[in-house]
């Protein structure tokens, strides 16, 4: 065995509901676990040129964290479980029967597509979620599912587990058995130097026309999906749940079940978000009959609740039907996965 491969430590160590975390940094001065939800940072001994700590008593879930050596944030370097975004943590889970994990359930398969986008000039990427059992069944109800804004196509697979959570709701018969599609969100690559709402405004507008021009043809032409307005629901997290009320409501011809989770809402006054959403507001009625669901939802201590809260009078103002749901949490995919068990269940209920 080489030194190379004695030299490797364990990191994190996963013991029921206990975590131990190791660094070998034998010339740092202090070290620290920062980022476990619900925790402060948490310092870490030298013993023997390896920094070791432990933490204990964490309910079930997924946790994200990274080291903090001598002031500096860093990933855990024996961790291959990353969260990407923006800036990246390291993740373990705690396990305990949760919907998000994988269970001895039939389970369905994911599917990475590559499709010709003629609104971006490019092809572009998208996972499909293929329920269990698909090739004997037809006309599926279909979910868009779209990420936040420093995430990308893979962030509801990785991070979100949307499929372990479509397996066991399918299986409990909770749910009817579906297709998810998880597009790309930024057909505009990021621009850091803008205001995130500077950038958001004009990858909406874009993100629209490709996944109703470019996206949706390919998906009802190679999957066994319904065309049906009625069978088809669009959600999305933060960035993603600002485009898919954007999508949604500008298109109830297309979408009768509409969600956001802790989304980047429309902002502004009334009158101002009106023009964003033209057809909605001309004509209530109908849209109130068109619209299924319209189910938002958002954490308390999330940066964004006041933003929802005035997007939510603008519904109510406008007499625009919907349902808002007010949770414990902040801007997590703790709170995310959740809420997508309760949007899956409220949209493609199994007695249907």
């Amino acid at each position: 065995m080489s030194d190379e491969i004695k030299a490797q430590i364990v990191s994190p160590e996963v013991d029921g509901s206990q975590v131990t975390f190791r660094l070998r940094a034998p010339k740092a001065k202090e070290v620290f676990v920062v980022g476990i939800e619900g925790m402060e940072k948490q310092p870490l001994q030298l013993m023997d040129g390896i920094w070791t700590g432990q933490v204990s008593s964490l309910k079930p879930e997924i946790y994200s964290y990274a080291f903090e050596v001598d002031g500096t944030r860093m990933i855990d370097p024996s961790n291959r479980n990353v969260k990407k975004w923006l800036s990246c943590n390291s993740m373990f889970e705690i396990k305990g029967g949760l919907l998000h994990e994988r269970k001895k359930v039939p389970h369905g398969e994911l599917r990475e597509i590559v499709y010709e986008s003629s609104t971006t000039e490019s092809q572009r990427n998208a996972i499909v979620y293929v329920p269990p059992g698909y090739e004997g069944l037809k006309d599926l109800p279909v979910l868009y599912l779209l990420h936040g804004y420093g995430d990308d196509h893979l962030a509801w697979k990785e991070v979100g587990r949307a499929h372990f959570i479509a397996d066991n709701l399918i299986a409990e018969k909770r749910i009817q058995p579906c297709l998810i599609v998880m597009p790309y969100g930024h057909p505009i690559p990021i621009d850091l130097k803008k205001e995130f709402d500077d950038y958001a405004s004009s990858n909406i507008e874009v993100m629209n026309k490709d996944l109703v021009s470019d996206l949706l043809p390919v998906i009802q032409s190679k999957y066994k999906v319904s065309s049906n307005r009625v069978d088809q629901a669009i959600v999305g997290l933060s960035m993603g749940g600002g485009q898919s009320l954007s999508i949604g409501l500008n298109n109830l011809n297309l979408f009768s079940k509409v969600g956001g989770f802790s989304s980047a809402t429309a902002q502004g006054e009334f009158d101002q978000i009106d023009k964003l959403f033209p057809t909605l507001v001309a004509d209530v009625k109908q849209s109130n009959e068109q619209l299924d669901v319209c189910w938002i939802a958002c954490g308390k201590d999330d940066f964004l609740f006041k933003r929802n809260g005035h997007y939510i009078d603008w519904l109510k103002d406008r007499k625009i039907q919907h349902e808002y749901h007010v949770s414990d949490g902040g801007h997590d995919w703790m709170v995310w996965r959740k809420y997508l068990v309760r949007f899956l269940e409220k949209s493609f209920p199994a007695n249907q």
